[in-house]
């Protein structure tokens, strides 16, 4: 992350929530999102991230109501959602919830009959015969050309209209990558000058902390369901996440997740993905140096795929499941000083067992006299973990049944699939 750009405080201990608003409700609108707000902030949530809310184009649409990523006016709402006067009402109670609102934002291209289309030919990259295209294939989208100066401030201008006019928090940019990062300089630079946002890139190229808060960790992900399927043994995960200290600056930050919109529609659920050890991982995205990302309807648990261009209803079923066990997670990233992410005075250390590394992955955050332990069983089996092997001692807190033991005389039993998250009581 540049020092160009430092990160607004609240970053550091955020909790993102991303909303899927077609499938959300059943009437699939912002009125409708808003009493949902309120369970959501209770959960431990602090930041909305909205799919995009501009209007879906009509020309070579997929599905019914087609992809929210095909867009067809970047400064207006998609109708089935409401209006734009809709969204500030949203915006402001989400405010007043104590909540930040983002929103994706898709640069690199449109949907065939956005309104430039015919106002601004120019902006659009065109193929050997003149005529619009997308280079990777996507059929309902065209690719814009960062070559004219006169699209990269059209851009800015519509970026800067939600800020303006909505008074939005952050923006999830789609795709970063595949957008030149020297105009991602410039439109942060311009937006900073009305208000400071958060910026997530949808990409994991180290590059991007140049300018972007936080990035994306597929890696990590596809390593988790690597893992689930015994391809890798527990100890699998640590290559992946040296990899990310080495490599990636200390102060940026990593977004972690077991599901999003597009690993649920198209390829499957948590529970499909990762089976019996997603509950174990949605703990470690929670608790790792990173922030977790949670999807809509993950709280029921959701175990369907949702359709992507058609309406597909999440089944609520007026009871979330996990909302306590999320609310405990995300809770403990708020009052504990220990799992502060990208703070220099946090360290997070691995802890190894003799013997029991290729099934559990145990880990220690620490900031001076607060402590987070966290421990997973990656295995079918039940396991004890010897608490001198882990060099810990003291009394600990669990943060799912309030019970507190001293790890010395009582080392964590973790059940097949099972995980505890200890705090160090204080005092």
């Amino acid at each position: 992350m540049s020092a160009a750009f430092p990160a607004l405080d609240w970053v550091h201990t955020a909790n993102i929530y991303e909303v899927n608003l077609r499938q959300y409700t059943r009437e699939g609108t912002f009125d409708a999102f808003c009493r949902e707000m309120p369970r959501l902030r209770d959960m431990g949530i602090d930041v909305l991230w909205f799919m995009p809310i501009t209007p879906i184009s009509v020309a070579r649409r997929l599905g019914t109501l087609g992809s929210y990523y095909a867009c067809s006016d970047y400064t207006s709402t998609n109708p089935e959602f409401g209006s734009v006067d809709d969204f500030k009402r949203l915006v402001a109670e989400a405010h007043g919830l104590g909540l930040k609102v983002m929103i994706d934002w898709v640069a690199n291209h449109t949907g065939w009959d956005h309104k430039w289309t015919t106002g601004h030919p120019e902006y659009y990259r065109k193929n050997a015969d003149g005529a619009f295209f997308d280079s990777h294939g996507w059929e309902d989208v065209i690719d814009l050309n960062y070559d004219s100066s006169l699209l990269r401030q059209a851009m800015i201008d519509a970026m800067m209209f939600w800020v303006s006019e909505c008074d939005i928090d952050g923006f999830r940019c789609d795709m970063a990558m595949l957008v030149p990062l020297d105009f991602w300089r410039t439109a942060r630079t311009q937006v900073d000058n009305v208000k400071k946002l958060f910026w997530l890139a949808e990409c994991e190229e180290i590059n991007y902390h140049d300018v972007f808060d936080a990035s994306y960790t597929w890696k990590f992900l596809h390593r988790m369901e690597a893992v689930w399927k015994r391809e890798f043994a527990a100890d699998g995960l640590d290559e992946v996440l040296q990899y990310y200290d080495r490599m990636f600056p200390a102060d940026g930050f990593r977004t972690y997740f077991t599901s999003n919109h597009d690993e649920n529609s198209h390829s499957g659920s948590e529970y499909e993905r990762l089976g019996d050890a997603a509950r174990a991982f949605a703990v470690l995205c929670c608790t790792w140096n990173g922030l977790p990302l949670i999807y809509s309807g993950q709280e029921l648990p959701n175990t369907k795929r949702l359709l992507f261009f058609d309406k597909d209803y999440i089944p609520w079923t007026g009871t979330c499941q996990l909302h306590e066990f999320y609310k405990a997670l995300l809770s403990l990233r708020k009052s504990n000083p220990a799992l502060r992410t990208a703070d220099p005075t946090v360290t997070t250390h691995r802890l190894h067992s003799n013997g029991l590394d290729d099934r559990c992955f145990v880990f220690l955050r620490r900031k001076d006299d607060d402590e987070v332990l966290v421990a997973l069983n990656l295995s079918t089996d039940p396991v004890l973990l010897p608490a001198a092997d882990l060099l810990l001692h003291g009394s600990f807190r669990n943060i799912f049944t309030g019970e507190v033991a001293d790890l010395t005389g009582m080392p964590p039993v973790l059940e097949a699939w099972g995980y505890a998250v200890l705090e160090k009581k204080k005092g």
